[in-house]
């Protein structure tokens, strides 16, 4: 991508999450106590641990990883999510997360090694450089220690992740393009880490409730409302959209990869 249209990506990203923000925070999905254990669970970070969570939005997975480790700090790019994220760090009482603003796609603030986990989720489908994401945790991360990510996937089949790609596109600008998971694996790889642990799952969502949380404008809603319509009757991007009960539903693929730097 451009250097210009890089910029121009990382506004839409600001505009589209300040708008978001709070509608995210809320998210059920986003915020679900019981994903949230199972994402700690999976990574099983060390108790002592000092965690980095990238593009951290409204901060409940470095609060959830804050429960059993020593420190955790968050970074974003946007300040509203990271206002909704210190507010909540404040009611809580937590004292050992902090969160800070950065430009994650750039080289990030910390020292090489600095960090014995790094996770991000949900975000490498909003980079618009995920490789370079990626390259900036395994840095940042300490050898032996673990990079974690977990994230949309797409189909295998690139006309089917185009046509995915599309409708999220429509309903959300910042979205950039969910990636296979063979694409995922093997951008961590060439950073120099080494899968121990991975799993996938799906997660239903209806679509009113997820061209809602974006807030897209009426025509835009109304193209990927279409596309998704389209999809259900002749299966084209693996999202599997079907009418349950006279709402229309489709299946976000998810992947968790849990990897560990060699060096």
């Amino acid at each position: 991508m451009a250097a210009m249209e890089h910029i121009e990506h990382k506004d839409l990203v600001r505009e589209e999450f300040t708008r978001q923000a709070n509608d995210y925070a809320t998210a059920p999905a986003i915020r679900d106590a019981d994903h949230l254990r199972k994402l700690v669970e999976i990574v099983a970070p060390p108790r002592d641990a000092r965690v980095l969570e990238v593009a951290t939005g409204p901060g409940h997975v470095a609060m959830a990883f804050a429960q059993v480790c020593r420190e955790v700090v968050g970074i974003d790019l946007t300040d509203a999510p990271l206002a909704i994220a210190e507010n909540m760090r404040a009611e809580r009482g937590i004292t050992n997360v902090s969160f800070q603003k950065g430009d994650v796609e750039s080289r990030l603030p910390f020292k090489d090694h600095e960090f014995d986990v790094v996770v991000c989720r949900f975000a490498v489908h909003h980079f618009a450089e995920p490789r370079k994401v990626v390259a900036e945790m395994a840095r940042v991360c300490r050898a032996d220690g673990l990079v974690a990510i977990e994230d949309l996937i797409a189909s295998e089949q690139p006309e089917r992740a185009a046509y995915y790609n599309e409708f999220e596109r429509l309903r959300d600008t910042s979205h950039t393009s969910a990636l296979a998971m063979s694409e995922l694996i093997k951008m961590m790889g060439d950073a120099g880490l080494e899968i121990v642990r991975f799993t996938s799952h799906g997660y239903r969502t209806p679509v009113s409730q997820w061209i809602k949380a974006a807030n897209a404008s009426p025509e835009r809603a109304a193209k990927a409302l279409a596309m998704v319509e389209r999809d259900a009757v002749e299966d084209l991007s693996g999202a599997r959209p079907a009418r349950i009960d006279g709402e229309m539903y489709f299946t976000y693929r998810i992947a968790m990869l849990v990897t560990r730097k060699l060096r």
